[in-house]
């Protein structure tokens, strides 16, 4: 397929935007063929740098932060506190369909970059905003970071310590990217809203909105007042057919039983244990909840007697829901990740595969992963695409518009 035959081939986006979840929505826009046009500043994005400034980024000698969430996007400079640089963007911004910007409201209205001033330019503009705590109240004009406003605030990290100790905290942009398909879906609706009013709109989506949302279950039980205490400790769980265990190899695997009244026999076969099927002390659910902690010695003295892979088949034969809790050096050897389509190969020298974005479809493949843009790579050759000829590139780089 070619990429003209793309989904979202045709359509500009402007990305106006730094570190992840916003970002990662226009990699996903440009995955499917939309024409990203990454606008920096002077000092570029800083997941530039993320790699380095960060103590939670594994160091590599790849940059491989700036090319997950750069591919296949062209880089212009602007310096926005010059004149004739804002003259230009507003010139790209006639020019495209959607832009993505995740500035602070008062970062905004200070560069008139607000979704009324951007509409008056271009009113079939689709206009998308990311917040970390939305665009009103008391708190719209914090900053916001999936660890402070998806995680923390959302209740999610409070909602899966264990008892006793603090909150764990998540590894780097794991909320963004989940934030990131929010955002890809919103614009997709105004899209569908463009094509059937020839309206333009504002989209937007916030961190603790979808933190919130993940945290669906806890949140919305809250909501109506039904709490639960902090998650006891994997020797003593809630129930021991939703617990984990380590085996013999120092792997861990999830077991998650909803059905216990089906699963109970199987299970206790499958552990080499059948005479638990009828044991008394276990006969039933309310039973094995009563006695988790009993239960929950038996299992783990099971599973510490073999290895993940005996355990798998063995599993897996009796048609058990479990998983394994992968390592991240697991990751580059999991076939399922490959024919899932979820690790897929690139076009980029220094880092043959990848993560692709989550959509699949039946008519189209995503675009395969080119290089990220070095700073300003693609300055001129944009400028010149919205009518500014060479002298006037050239005038703007001498008045330190573009670089």
């Amino acid at each position: 397929m070619t990429e003209s035959a793309l989904p979202m081939a045709g359509l500009r986006v402007l990305d106006i935007s730094s570190f992840i979840a916003a970002p990662a929505a226009a990699v996903v826009l440009g995955d499917w063929g939309a024409d990203v046009i990454k606008v920096e500043g002077p000092d570029g994005d800083a997941n530039r740098r993320i790699m380095h400034d960060s103590a939670n980024y594994p160091k590599a000698e790849v940059n491989y932060p700036w090319q997950m969430d750069s591919r296949n996007k062209r880089s212009i400079v602007l310096d926005l506190k010059v004149p004739e640089a804002r003259a230009a963007l507003d010139m790209l911004v006639v020019s495209a369909d959607v832009l993505i910007c995740n500035f602070p409201p008062p970062v905004r209205d200070k560069l008139r970059l607000g979704y009324d001033d951007l509409k008056a330019l271009n009113p079939r503009l689709i206009y998308a905003s990311l917040t970390g705590y939305g665009e009103t109240g008391p708190d719209r004009d914090r900053p916001g970071f999936d660890v402070t406003a998806y995680f923390a605030r959302s209740g999610l990290l409070e909602a899966q310590r264990y008892e006793g100790g603090p909150p764990g905290v998540p590894g780097p942009a794991q909320g963004d990217r989940a934030t990131a398909m929010a955002l890809v879906s919103a614009i997709l609706m105004a899209v569908i809203h463009r094509m059937k009013t020839g309206e333009g709109s504002w989209v937007g989506t916030s961190l603790i909105g979808n933190g919130l949302w993940s945290c669906g279950v806890i949140a919305q039980a809250a909501l109506v007042g039904a709490f639960l205490p902090h998650r006891p400790p994997p020797d003593r769980p809630r129930s021991a057919l939703g617990n984990i265990y380590r085996t013999s190899d120092d792997r861990w695997l999830q077991l998650t039983i909803v059905r216990e009244d089906r699963m109970w026999a199987p299970l206790c076969r499958a552990l080499e244990r059948p005479e638990l099927v009828d044991d008394p002390r276990f006969a039933a659910t309310d039973e094995r909840r009563r006695r988790s902690a009993e239960l929950a010695t038996i299992f783990r003295e099971a599973f510490e007697t073999r290895p993940y892979e005996y355990w798998r088949e063995a599993l897996a034969r009796n048609e058990i829901t479990f998983g394994v809790i992968s390592r991240p050096q697991d990751i580059p050897d999991d076939v399922q990740a490959v024919h899932a389509g979820a690790v897929v190969e690139t076009a980029i020298p220094e880092m043959p595969r990848t993560l692709a974005n989550p959509i699949r479809t039946s008519f189209a493949q995503q675009r395969v992963a080119h290089p990220a843009p070095g700073l300003g790579q693609h300055t001129d050759e944009i400028l010149g695409e919205i009518g500014l000829t060479p002298d006037q590139i050239a005038t703007l780089r001498t008045a330190g518009a573009v670089r």
